[in-house]
This record gives C-alpha cells, structure tokens and sequence, in this order.
C-alpha cells in the first residue's frame, strides 16, 4: 500500500533582524507552519536565532526550525522579506530606498530561483515600492506578491480611536489607505463603531467627533513610527502581529480583508502601483481589491498618494 507523501508548510523568512525574529517567534508561537527557515547575509545570526526558537518548542507546537540557505526556499507556501537596512530617526520611509533596492536584487533572483510556485511578503520599507519591485524582479503573477502595506497603519488608527471612544479597539472599523508612509489617507467617510458612523456615534455617546479630534488622531498614526523609532530605535512588534495575520489569511485561505500592499489597476484612474486598499486575502494571495465609495476628499489624497510612488518608480530600474 503506497502512502501518500505529506509536504509539511514551510514558511521562509529572509532577515532575522529586530522583525524577522519577532515574526518567526510569533509564527512559532502561532502552531501555522511545520516549518520555519531562517535566512540572513549573517548566519551565525541566524544559527543564533534558530537555536533560541528550538528550545522553546518542548513549551509551544512541534516546528522544524533551522538556519538556511535560499535554497531552504524550495516548496515554502510563503517567503517573508524583512531584510534590508533600517529606518534612521528622522528619515523618512523612502529615503530608505536606494539603500534597499539593491539588497533586494540580489534576494528577490535567489529566492525565485529554487521556489517559482511560491508567495512572497514584503515588509520591509518603504515597502510599496520594494513590493513592486519584487514584482518586477520576481516575474511573478501580482497576485503572488504583496506587501504588509498599511497593515500597521490600520491597527494604530483602529487602536488611537478606540482610546478615543473608549471602546474595544476590535470593534472599531477604520482602513488607512495608499502609501506605507506620510502621504498615506485615512477613510474617515466609511469609518464606523457597530456600524455607526463615527459622527452617529459621537453624537449618541457625547463625544467630540470633530475633525480637529480626528486629524490630530490621524497625525498621531502616521507619525507614530518615528516617535517608536527616536525612542527605542525601531519597531517591530506590531508589524509582527500584522504578518501573522496576512500569513494566517493564506494560510487558512480566510478570505480576509486586509489592507495589504498590492498591484492596482483601474482604481480612481491609479494603475501600475503597489499601494494599499482594503483587499480579500486568501491561499492564493491577493484574491481581490474593494471598490470603496471615497470622498473627494479622499479620493484626490490617494491619486496624491499613487503619484508620489510612481514618480519614485519612474526613477527606478528593476
């Protein structure tokens, strides 16, 4: 009797810096994958790292976890990026990029080389651009490549006006749009608590609604990485948090929605730019981005938004 082969998930991730570690600790912690490889330019670093997350598996799931080469990338369902220089206090997001662009390069060939069936995450910054040149580099379907996008974005506004409204921040429905970065958009026109919108729901519970409340809230969520940054040099638990719910959305193919960054065509006259829209994610990565019915406002600050991008794109060659 032939017994059928089982291909246990493998889950790659490029980059044991301050989030790849915290991401593969929380993937370990999560039970998603069987398996976890850690890549990085410093193996001795990542040896370090994988001897740590071994000796926590006797308390947590059964994982095969080991330091590896891209090669290690063959049959992995998902590779995560979280490689690449880190963000210095006081500089902006797309500074980071020429230093970026040419780390990734040389990952992006490597890690299509030994897996052309797989999925790759971008996270690192500034990441719509970085998604779209993995897109580029990686030959890949654009449905196959995306980038944490607005993920984190979207956690510190929901959480900044659950503290305003004194609610649950779960029950708090709110997307950041656009870039990863300062020209990203808040959709304050489809913002809602229960399905009230916010002006119904600060007028039903006595709270200030207006929009000087609601900018500073927003100025606070755009900016919070640099305050992060200039006090502890650099943040990583919340993103980690927002990767394992785009990796268990593919996972478990959930059909979640999530605002990932990912190729947009055809959207309030934007195409040919990796931002993020609120998006259904399943197992085979971007399944679909929503049709949201913007305001004025809000449309124009995403055109803004897509513009800057691709005039930074426009400069690039993948």
């Amino acid at each position: 009797m032939m017994t059928a082969s089982i291909n246990p998930t493998r889950i790659a991730i490029v980059g044991v810096g301050n989030v790849g570690a915290t991401f593969a600790h929380a993937l370990l912690l999560s039970g998603l994958a069987a398996e976890i490889v850690l890549i990085d330019r410093d193996k001795r670093k990542a040896e370090g790292e994988a001897m740590d997350l071994n000796h926590a598996i006797p308390l947590v799931h059964p994982t095969r976890i080991w330091a590896g080469d891209y090669a290690d990338c063959a049959g992995a369902t998902l590779t995560v990026i979280t490689a690449g220089s880190a963000q210095k206090p006081g500089e902006s997001r797309l500074d980071l990029l020429q230093r970026n662009i040419a780390i990734f390069r040389s990952i992006v060939s490597e890690v299509v080389k030994y897996n052309p069936q797989g999925m790759i995450l971008v996270a690192t910054n500034p990441v719509d651009i970085l998604a779209y040149a993995t897109w580029k580099i990686s030959g890949l379907p654009a449905q196959r490549v995306l980038g944490s996008g607005t993920i984190l974005d979207t956690a510190r506004l929901r959480y900044l006006l659950s503290q305003h409204f004194e609610v649950d921040a779960r029950s708090v429905h709110a997307y950041i749009i656009g870039e990863h970065g300062d020209s990203e958009v808040p959709v304050w026109s489809l913002a809602n608590i229960a399905g009230m919108r916010l002006t119904e729901y600060c007028a039903a519970n006595h709270k200030h609604c207006e929009m000087d409340y609601l900018e500073t809230i927003f100025e606070q969520t755009r900016d919070a990485a640099y305050e992060i940054i200039e006090r502890k040099g650099a943040t990583y638990y919340a993103i980690s948090a927002g990767l394992i719910t785009i990796v268990q959305a593919i996972l478990r193919d959930q059909n979640t929605v999530l605002s990932v960054s990912s190729y947009i065509e055809d959207y309030y006259g934007i195409n040919d730019v990796y931002l993020s829209l609120p998006t259904i994610v399943d197992h085979g990565g971007i399944e679909k981005m929503l049709r949201l019915e913007l305001s004025p406002v809000e449309v124009k600050g995403l055109q803004n938004s897509a513009k800057i991008l691709k005039d930074t794109i426009a400069q690039l060659e993948f």
